[in-house]
């Protein structure tokens, strides 16, 4: 993903979570983000050349040491919306 470009996902913006099991740090959990997040960190995770379960569980550890800790989902929207925009806006 590129800093401060739009995020595009192959479906349309607005549509339903998708849920998925994920394993961070040898525990599985179900996640559930709506398409175009799920995209964005594919891409994300491509671009560090780290697979998405690793970037999953780098944001968990920094949403860990929020306080109060968000739930998982939030916290990965709130890394990827952050992530995303330019840092000259």
């Amino acid at each position: 993903m590129q800093q401060g470009g739009p995020v595009r996902s192959s479906g349309p913006p607005f549509a339903p979570p998708v849920k998925r099991s994920v394993t961070i740090a040898g525990h599985q959990t179900a996640i559930s983000l709506e398409p175009i997040f799920w995209d964005a960190l594919r891409r994300v995770a491509a671009h560090e050349q780290v697979p998405v379960n690793a970037l999953i569980a780098r944001i968990d550890v920094a949403r860990l040491a929020a306080d109060p800790a968000p739930n998982l989902a939030s916290a990965i929207r709130c890394w990827l919306f952050d992530h995303g925009l330019p840092s000259q806006l």
